[in-house]
């Protein structure tokens, strides 16, 4: 049962992507406003590249991909996209250690997981990835060993931090229900069987020595699946949980899994009050009939979901939310 946790009571995190296009500046903003859980931030308004897909793409080890009217696509050998998206991730790492090198705390790092890439990404003759077997094997091998070599290396420029992994897996629940479509878009491909899913995740998930987060801001989160390919904690949009998860929220806090819990509006919208933002989340707790003291320790304050869509204001209103939320939440427990 994981029972240690590398925040501290009362910690608040970001998810990952942020507007704007200056990694300087969005790393000020988040080590301004999430000292306690820095994360490295996403900036997909760059273009391709810079995107979710092509930044996790850009870690693959020889698997490059283009981009296509369609999307990403494999390539036979890496082109102008590979290294677009290599140039994006090594500047961003090379900010990082000029404006944080000294961190002494965690820090979190975000990846794409294996199985929303092969959704995601199209074999050479266009069909996605996630239709076949063995590109998916492939896929989740390359990403294991690029992702092994991307948290050595944050180690390397953060000598003194500890590495938070989260692997995000927004189309994880499509690919288990069959809901992903084609290509084409004219039908859906065949459901994937709930222990290759899990047997792939953790291929992933056990190739590095890091404490790992999967995150997941859709509906039908299969919590017990993500415990048994080795998440030690699980990142969820609270505003998307339904009473009937209730018993597999439970088993989840029952075996000491950490949850990072979205709680905060991730667009621009009109922030309600403090408490009212902190309410959701303790009647949550409440429902589920854990001690006050345990939500402090073993779950994190969040936004929603990623940021790129918001305005600068409203991600510093929103991640100064999550600190203050998370907070309260500690203060009113200890």
């Amino acid at each position: 049962m994981t029972t240690s946790y590398p925040w501290q009571a009362g910690t608040a995190t970001g998810i990952g992507s942020y507007p704007g296009d200056d990694p300087a500046e969005a790393l000020r903003v988040v080590f301004g406003e999430l000292p306690e859980l820095p994360h490295l931030p996403e900036l997909p308004a760059r273009g391709p590249g810079a995107d979710m897909t092509g930044r996790t793409a850009a870690l693959l080890v020889d698997m490059p991909i283009h981009v296509e009217p369609s999307g990403w696509r494999f390539s036979d050998r890496p082109g102008r996209d590979t290294a677009r998206s290599r140039d994006h991730l090594a500047r961003d790492l090379d900010v990082l250690e000029e404006v944080a090198g000294g961190h002494d705390g965690p820090f979190k790092i975000q990846v794409c997981g294996p199985w929303t890439l092969a959704a995601t990404i199209e074999l050479k003759h266009g069909d996605r990835a996630l239709k076949d077997p063995g590109a998916v094997r492939d896929l989740a091998a390359s990403l294991a060993e690029g992702a092994a070599a991307h948290v050595a290396d944050v180690r390397r420029r953060l000598p003194a931090a500890e590495i938070v992994l989260q692997l995000d897996e927004p189309a994880l629940p499509s690919a288990l229900a069959g809901t992903v479509p084609t290509a084409s878009g004219f039908s859906r491909l065949r459901a994937i069987e709930e222990p290759v899913a899990e047997n792939t995740l953790r291929t992933v998930i056990e190739a590095t020595d890091a404490f790992t987060i999967v995150h997941c801001c859709a509906r039908n989160v299969p919590y017990a699946l993500l415990r048994g390919a080795g998440a030690k904690a699980i990142s969820v949009d609270l505003s998307l949980v339904p009473r009937r998860d209730d018993d597999a929220l439970g088993e989840t806090i029952d075996a000491g899994t950490g949850l990072l819990l979205g709680a905060v509006g991730a667009t621009d919208t009109v922030l309600p009050s403090l408490q009212a933002t902190a309410e959701p989340v303790r009647r949550l707790w409440r429902r589920l009939g854990f001690p006050p003291a345990q939500l402090a320790r073993q779950v994190v304050i969040t936004p929603a979901c990623g940021m790129a869509g918001a305005s600068p204001r409203h991600v510093r209103e929103a991640l100064k939310r999550c600190r203050d939320t998370a907070r309260m939440i500690y203060e009113a427990a200890d």
